[in-house]
């Protein structure tokens, strides 16, 4: 993977030389296949992935329930943000949905750029709380579209007059 995708993903657009300097060591290429398991809900809550092509299905399964796919994060998305909010587990389990190009960083790293360096970390918690807010949007959609789905599949058909 070439340095240029510091430059085209949106969530390293607009910082400095010095800021790239400091976080692109952090992040380190990997690639997985169609139907890899990134991580499985209740998996220690280690990296956070930002998507560079592909796509990965978040999965969430209540306990009281089945597993549902409740979003899709395609190039520029982040999945496992768990892991920079110092969580011990992942919330969801991710998939690979297509062959798909990640940056990979630890969220301990993250949380210490943000000690460290606090300019840099508030772009860099910024984005990310974009990004988290957007998925959380269409996430909430996705999930009243299953619960109306499941209200209206549980009743009987109304005739027309």
């Amino acid at each position: 993977m070439s340095g240029d995708v510091f430059e085209e993903l949106p969530f390293f657009q607009d910082l400095n030389t010095a800021q790239v300097g400091l976080i692109k060591p952090m992040f380190i290429p990997c690639e997985r296949h169609t139907g890899s398991v990134l991580f499985e809900q209740g998996d220690p809550a280690e990296y956070l992935y930002l998507v560079i092509s592909g796509e990965v299905t978040i999965h969430y399964k209540p306990e009281d329930g089945p597993s549902m796919p409740i979003a899709r994060v395609r190039s520029g998305g982040v999945v496992g943000w768990s892991a920079v909010l110092g969580n011990r587990q992942y919330t969801s389990e991710a998939i690979c949905s297509d062959y798909t190009r990640m940056l990979r960083v630890r969220g301990r790293d993250l949380r210490h750029l943000c000690e460290d360096y606090p300019e840099t970390g508030i772009l860099i918690l910024d984005r990310l709380a974009w990004v988290i807010a957007e998925r959380l949007h269409h996430t909430y959609e996705q999930v009243i579209g299953l619960l109306k789905q499941g209200l209206y599949n549980g009743l009987p058909s109304v005739k027309e007059v």
